[in-house]
């Protein structure tokens, strides 16, 4: 397909989402599906279009003065990818596959406008209702964040210490162009371009053999701020997947017990796999098998005797919108009183579980104060045997580097905040609370 086949392909799916409130990944899959004669390198550079387009979404249709799915396309390749007038022209002759020629407003506007002025929302693209939210955390810096947070994301790889050192398997990911981390002591990033497709890292002989996993930078840093040590009995309470049941078992070192569980089960069903290709061998899963209460509690067998109970607390996902741009256009404000309730739960779950002098790590993937500090200050109001360790003392598991990350990263009272302007991460937040 030509640059201007892949233009018309993308306006057209922005349009089929615009039309049918669709996910994009879905309308992106649905378009892939419906045209077989496109390949794998076509329906990457189409995907890295709609995803850019996402990414720009309300600033691209301010400067064009217009919010059709053409106009945000046309507004994204000046915004987002830095074209001119004329290579934008050259794309939309009006040729077979290609979009109509520019109209006499569009060269206007691709020409003189730009976001100057524009409202937070518009020039940070990230929905209205939430610039209260972000004015709270970020202040005038908020459209710097959010921008930093549009921004298209690396690919971050864990290297399994159980398995594999990090400068072992950077050698042979050289032909990835992997390189060392900022911060993670064990993480790997491969930067990709806007059209670049995934690479494979899955068939890669690492990771066949459990020797690195995919696993943001941010995420991988939570994981290393819990300070779970080998010989520690460690639950954690909001596994998923399994992305960092794996890292606390690394750290853990195969020593002590591990105790993974989720209050949905069908987050749980990769987990297993997971754990196998990884080497762990002192990790057990619970799954429930209801709704958790009283003895349906898999974790009902334990009373106060955990040393380290892990909450990757479900949350809006709002750090995360450098992987998933469609994520905080579909977002509504009742997701955000949904979630905390949901916070608030886990905690009140995981005070049970801790023993005297143990703690509960907090995570979240989001920015969002109601979901971070406010949910830490009101836990610790309702349970005052519990205390907020102080950040720095979190950061001093980064040695040599905590000094410049306290420098980087948003400390408040109640714990680190990361954020991809601040930190080159995904967004995300942790606390460390003792039990007296």
């Amino acid at each position: 397909m030509t640059p201007a086949a892949r233009l018309s392909a993308a306006i057209d799916i922005i349009e089929s989402i615009e039309a049918n409130r669709a996910p994009a990944a879905k309308a992106l899959k649905d378009w892939g599906t419906s045209h077989r004669f496109a390949g794998s390198g076509d329906r990457a550079a189409i995907a890295g279009l709609v995803w850019d387009v996402l990414r720009r979404r309300a600033s691209s249709a301010f400067v064009m003065e217009d919010d059709t799915a053409r106009a945000r396309v046309l507004g994204m390749l000046k915004l987002e990818r830095g074209l001119d007038v004329p290579t934008i022209a050259a794309m939309c002759d009006g040729s077979r596959f290609a979009p109509p020629p520019l109209t006499a407003a569009e060269e206007k506007a691709l020409a003189s406008r730009t976001t100057e002025g524009a409202p937070p929302p518009v020039a940070g693209d990230y929905p209205d209702w939430l610039d209260p939210y972000l004015a709270a955390v970020f202040g005038d810096d908020r459209i710097a964040e959010a921008m930093a947070m549009a921004s298209r994301a690396p690919l971050d790889l864990r290297v399994n210490a159980l398995k594999a050192k990090r400068e072992k398997v950077q050698a042979s990911l050289k032909h990835l162009g992997a390189q060392p981390t900022p911060w993670s002591p064990l993480g790997l990033r491969i930067t990709l371009g806007a059209d670049a497709r995934n690479p494979g890292v899955h068939a890669e002989e690492d990771f066949i053999k459990g020797a690195i996993e995919v696993q943001d930078e941010g995420s991988q840093l939570a994981a290393l701020f819990t300070a779970a040590k080998p010989g520690e009995q460690v639950i954690d309470l909001c596994a998923g997947a399994g992305g960092k049941t794996l890292a606390l078992a690394a750290m853990m070192g195969g020593k002590g017990r591990l105790i993974a569980t989720d209050a949905d089960k069908r987050q749980l069903a990769p987990i297993h796999e997971r754990l196998s290709r990884a080497g762990v061998h002192n990790a057990e899963i619970r799954t429930p098998k209801g709704p958790i209460k009283g003895d349906a509690d898999p974790l009902a067998d334990i009373k106060a005797s955990a040393d380290l109970v892990v909450i990757d607390a479900p949350c809006t996902g709002a750090g995360t919108w450098r992987r998933n741009p469609d994520a905080k256009w579909r977002m509504r404000p009742g997701a955000l009183e949904i979630r905390r309730k949901d916070q608030a739960e886990v905690l009140e779950r995981a005070a049970g579980l801790v023993k005297p002098g143990g703690r509960i790590a907090y995570i979240t993937c989001s920015v969002l104060q109601p979901e971070n500090g406010d949910q830490v200050r009101a836990f610790v109001s309702r349970h005052p045997e519990f205390t907020i360790q102080p950040p720095d003392q979190t950061a001093t598991v980064l040695w040599d580097k905590a000094e410049a990350f306290a420098e980087a990263a948003l400390k408040s009272d109640e714990g680190w905040l990361m954020t991809p302007r601040r930190t080159g991460t995904d967004g995300f937040f942790v606390s460390v609370l003792k039990k007296a």
